[in-house]
Order: C-alpha cells, then structure tokens, then sequence
C-alpha cells in the first residue's frame, strides 16, 4: 500500500509541474541527457564528445519506440534533450507538442547529409529531426536452401512451400505495410476498411508463418528459419558471420525508416543537445556508426569514408530506384487503434 501511495505521488508531482515551463528558463548545465535505443552508439564516442567539449553524457537506453514515447509523454516533454525516434513517432510527437524545432545554425555539419533523405513527409524541411542512421524492411533468405529467384514480391511469401517456415518481425507497422501494399492501398491507410483488408489477407499468410520476432537475425543463425522478414542492419551483419543469405527488395517496395535525432520540447540543456547532435553528424563519426551497426549514414562524407565492401553493399546502401520505390512510415493517428486491435487478433491466431 506504501509503494502504491509513493507511485501516486510522484506521478502527481510530475503531472503538477509547470505546463508553461519552456527550455529558455533553465538554467544550461556543462552536461546532455541522451535517450537512445539500445547498443546504438558506437564505442568510445560519448568519452570522445566529453573530452573534446568537457560535457558529460547522461546515457540511457530503449528497447522500443512505444517505451520512449510513453516516458516522454509522462514527462511531457522533459527529462530528456537528446532522443532518437524512428520515422513515425516523430511526426506524432511533433503534433502533440512534445519536441522543439532544431536550430540549424548550431549544426555545422547538417549540409553533409544526404539531401533525398531530408524532406520526407514525416517531417518536412526537417524542422522537428535530423536523420542518424537509417534502414529497410524487406525479406531475408537461405540462398542454399531457396532458390535466389524464388522470391520477388511480397506475394511469394503466401505460397504453400513456405507452410510454417516464415518469419515476420514482430512490428505490426511492418507488417502490415505488407499486405497493405499488396492490395493497393497506402501502406499509412487510416480507413477501417483497408486495415481490416490487409488483416484478412494477413490472415491467409497464418499458416506459414513459424514465429514473429524481434530478433530476427538471431532466428537465421540459429537455423531455426530459413525465409522471413529482416531488418537491412541485422541481414548485413549475418552476413559477415555467413554469406549464405540473400537480402530481397520486393517489387512493390519495402518499409524504410529513419532513425532520428529530436530535441523534446522542455529540454534543459538545449545548446548542449546541438553540440552533441552535431558532433555526430560529423563524417568520422558517422561512419563509425555504420561500420558498427550495419545501417545507412544519410551522411555522404562519411559514406566516403567507409571501406569499399559497405560502401557499396546494396543492403545497406540500396539504390536510388529501391529508395524511391519505398515508403517511410508516418503517424496514422487514431487509426492506431484499429491496426492495435488486428494485429492482437492476428497474433493470436497463430
């Protein structure tokens, strides 16, 4: 009962703080509070920031988009000045208030990136976020056990040969984008009747499916799929441990998304989350990052810096025509709900 009074209180104390309060009333400490997903950072980086420009880093992790999202809005906004959500939360997080425009005149180094990945409609002219590293849903295989040419579209994957062999990540956004696709319609549908479409022909893939998982790579390595949907990082990285698997870009075009650096909007240390922001966005540095992860820098610079062999793997630098044949996620709003209740059934069902 004493936990439960305790839990009530400091909830109430934060949903008490000031609503008004705005980042230029506090006072700038020599340190930054960074909120990053998980193993996401490559080494040694943070000791570098701190000793170049003596601020400390507060560093914390995530597992999941819905985690940090659900901490920053008890926060409302605080708590935090660094965090790096991926495409969709951003536009949402900026529609309830949640995040403060990025001041580019504090970020030298914006100019090196990639400008067919600046722009996207989540976030136009870039005003809420500022892209880290980036990447593709499409469909991983064992090229020794599946032909290299028995998987184009998304389509392929319903065939009967693949009873209780799939895989599917378990991300209801992806999976969705599947069938959506499929069907024709965007793969951002907010009509009840398209979602409830996409679930019905999601409903006939059942059968193949063996797992959703949120480690898909370690599913391949560990034998225990041979054909499923896979994150580019994770397919490039299983790759340099074996070269038996083949990464696929369906016709009708995977899910890319963008994870990105935000300033929330009662961020204390405002002019220390610039300094950080741009300290990675420096090529070196994010090329580092690349090199660690297996995911795309949007940063051309630091692309030239990386070693031949990444630099021109179609995992993890696709084409221009696969980029633009993609769709990036945005916020469907109140239709989450909807895609929530389905993807319950789905899951379910299996």
């Amino acid at each position: 009962m004493l936990i439960t009074r305790v839990k009530y209180f400091v909830v109430l104390c934060i949903l008490l703080w000031p609503v008004g309060a705005s980042s230029e009333q506090y006072i700038e400490e020599d340190k930054v509070i960074v909120y990053n997903w998980s193993d996401y950072i490559a080494e040694g980086v943070l000791e570098e920031f701190t000793k170049e420009t003596g601020i400390e880093v507060e560093y914390s992790t995530f597992d999941n988009n819905e985690t940090m999202y659900s901490r920053l809005k008890i926060l409302r906004g605080r708590g935090h000045d660094v965090l790096v959500p991926s495409t969709y939360l951003v536009s949402r997080m900026r529609d309830e208030g949640l995040l403060q425009a990025i001041d580019f005149e504090q970020l030298e180094n914006f100019s090196n990136l990639d400008k067919s990945l600046l722009n996207r409609s989540y976030d136009k002219g870039n005003q809420f976020s500022i892209p880290y590293l980036w990447g593709s849903t499409g469909i991983g295989l064992n090229k020794e056990l599946i032909g290299e040419t028995e998987i184009r579209s998304w389509s392929d994957l319903w065939s009967k040969k693949w009873k209780n062999r799939l895989l599917l990540t378990d991300d209801m956004r992806e999976v969705f984008h599947i069938a959506l696709a499929l069907n024709g319609h965007s793969t951002n549908s907010r009509d009840p009747e398209e979602i409830k479409q996409a679930y019905e022909r999601l409903r006939r893939l059942m059968p193949n499916v063996k797992m959703f998982s949120g480690e898909p790579k370690k599913a391949f390595l560990d034998g225990e799929v041979d054909i499923g949907l896979m994150w580019s990082g994770e397919m490039a990285t299983a790759n340099q441990e074996n070269t038996k698997y083949q990464y696929v870009f369906p016709k009708e075009g995977v899910t890319v998304w963008i994870d990105s650096f935000v300033i929330p909007s009662q961020a204390k240390n405002v002019k220390n989350a610039h300094k950080f922001i741009d300290f990675m966005l420096r090529p070196e540095i994010a090329a580092r990052s690349t090199m660690a992860f297996g995911y795309a820098t949007p940063n051309i610079k630091g692309q030239r810096l990386l070693d031949k062999n990444i630099r021109e793997s179609p995992i993890i630098f696709p084409s221009r025509e696969v980029i633009d044949n993609a769709d990036f996620q945005v916020d469907v709003g109140s239709a989450s709900k909807i895609y929530q209740r389905y993807w319950r059934k789905l899951k379910g069902s299996n």
